[in-house]
């Protein structure tokens, strides 16, 4: 796997995952605590999600095989799923869903207090998407050196997530809503490309394309 590879493995993680649109919802779930427990939702957070992005690593494409998925098909689909998002980015529905699971787990009188599990490390952070694209990259691996690689970058993007969460207050004041959006639809625009990649390399793999 090259340096481009894994640019672009991070470029997508990034996108997916988005760690500036999480910013104000880690906020916005952690409101009227103290910081020790801000620091401490955020760290479980980030760890949970790990191990979920971990997990579908390492056995998502022995899954895919035992369900008799080819990962060209697998390829395809989750080009296809990529796309989606990035048109909930560039319409803004993605955010509206986010803030929707988050006032839900707010107002519901049965969930806990602590908001790491549910909805930070999932499904906001180790969702649909992700979990798909982490899927995708490590069955693009082709040694060991490579998915550790690709471990790597999602582990970059974590740490990124985490500062994100830390810094959510202050990065909240700096761009404001405006600025938030202008963010998520540009990440948008970029990955509804990435994604329509995807359903080539798909493609190309199961021999329907030759070029």
């Amino acid at each position: 796997m090259d340096l481009q590879s894994l640019i672009t493995a991070f470029f997508t993680m990034f996108v997916i995952i988005d760690p500036v649109g999480l910013a104000p919802l880690f906020v916005a779930l952690t409101t009227g605590t103290d910081a020790r427990h801000r620091r401490a939702v955020a760290f479980r957070a980030i760890a949970v999600s790990a191990g979920v992005l971990l997990l579908f690593g390492l056995f998502g494409e022995a899954v895919l095989g035992f369900a008799g998925i080819s990962m060209p098909a697998f390829r395809i689909a989750g080009g296809v799923l990529l796309f989606l998002t990035a048109l909930d980015m560039l319409f803004e529905r993605r955010t509206k869903r986010r803030e929707d699971q988050a006032s839900q787990s707010q107002a519901d009188d049965h969930s806990p207090d602590d908001p790491s599990v549910f909805p930070l490390a999932t499904p906001l952070i180790a969702g649909p998407g992700s979990i798909a694209s982490v899927i995708l990259l490590t069955g693009q691996a082709g040694t060991p050196l490579e998915t550790v690689a690709v471990f790597a970058v999602v582990g970059l993007v974590l740490l990124l997530v985490l500062l994100f969460f830390l810094a959510g207050g202050l990065l909240e004041r700096v761009l404001g809503p405006t600025g938030i959006n202008v963010v998520t639809r540009l990440l948008g625009m970029l990955l509804a490309a990435l994604s329509v990649q995807f359903v080539i390399d798909g493609l190309r793999e199961m021999g329907a394309l030759s070029y």
